[in-house]
């Protein structure tokens, strides 16, 4: 099995605990060059009641004080939604080593909206990018929930 879909599959399902407690249902896991995953987290922003409660920085912030150090190098992020400008920003200041998301996101994605900061040479960091992995999954599960908020609303 390509290690890609697997971990994939485990931010699914971190995606899946987001959804269960009324969060936004995106999920990320977070592994290292050595394929040994150092974090699994997804967004907290109703919880920490925070914009800053985005999965990807809750997984950056974990790691940075788990290993003393701001520098993600080593780390690959996957993430079941394309990372928003805030968050796109984020992993390059974290000098990540590459990204795989799930669904597109053409309203918020800083890819999407043509911010592609991950391979912008004037910056100081640039990573790989894998755009599209379980696509339709992670898609389907942030459709079923913002059906299902505007059922309550």
């Amino acid at each position: 099995m390509n290690s890609d879909y697997y971990y994939m599959q485990l931010a699914l399902k971190e995606a899946q605990v987001a959804y269960s407690i009324n969060e936004v249902p995106v999920g990320v896991v977070v592994v290292d060059s050595k394929n040994l995953i150092l974090c699994k987290t997804h967004n907290v922003r109703e919880k920490k009641t925070s914009i800053f409660g985005h999965a990807e920085i809750d997984a950056i912030n974990f790691i940075s004080k788990k290993n003393n150090s701001w520098r993600l190098s080593d780390c690959t992020f996957y993430v079941t939604l394309e990372p928003c400008i805030m968050c796109m920003i984020s992993l390059i200041q974290a000098r990540i080593k590459g990204l795989v998301f799930g669904a597109y996101d053409p309203k918020g994605g800083a890819i999407s909206l043509g911010y592609n900061f991950c391979k912008d040479q004037r910056l100081n960091h640039s990573f790989s990018v894998i755009g599209g992995l379980l696509e339709e999954e992670s898609a389907n599960l942030l459709k079923d929930f913002f059906k299902s908020r505007r059922k309550k609303n």
